[in-house]
């Protein structure tokens, strides 16, 4: 008898931590990678002249920053599905 007939409910929450995992890792990466964004940006405008507009982040940072919380919670989704179901086995 194999492992996955003889406990599929382990096997799909075995793959649900392998989606999380990622995941997360993708959302913790993203908001370090948003703070230090803002930061620069935050010392940027101090140290700029009082008549000079404030700084902002460019549109493709914000659209990689936007889509990797997507993709984040996508996984984090997913990982949460299959531990739902895995209790219903």
């Amino acid at each position: 008898m194999s492992f996955l007939q003889h406990s599929p409910a382990m096997v799909l929450n075995a793959l649900a931590l392998l989606a999380a995992g990622p995941g997360i890792w993708l959302l913790h990466t993203t908001r370090n990678l948003e703070q230090r964004e803002t930061t620069q940006l935050h010392k940027l405008t101090e140290q700029a002249p009082i008549d000079e507009p404030m700084h902002l982040m460019d549109v493709p940072t914000l659209r990689m920053i936007r889509l990797s919380y997507r993709i984040g919670a996508a996984c984090l989704g997913f990982a949460l599905l299959l531990s739902w179901v895995s209790t219903k086995l």
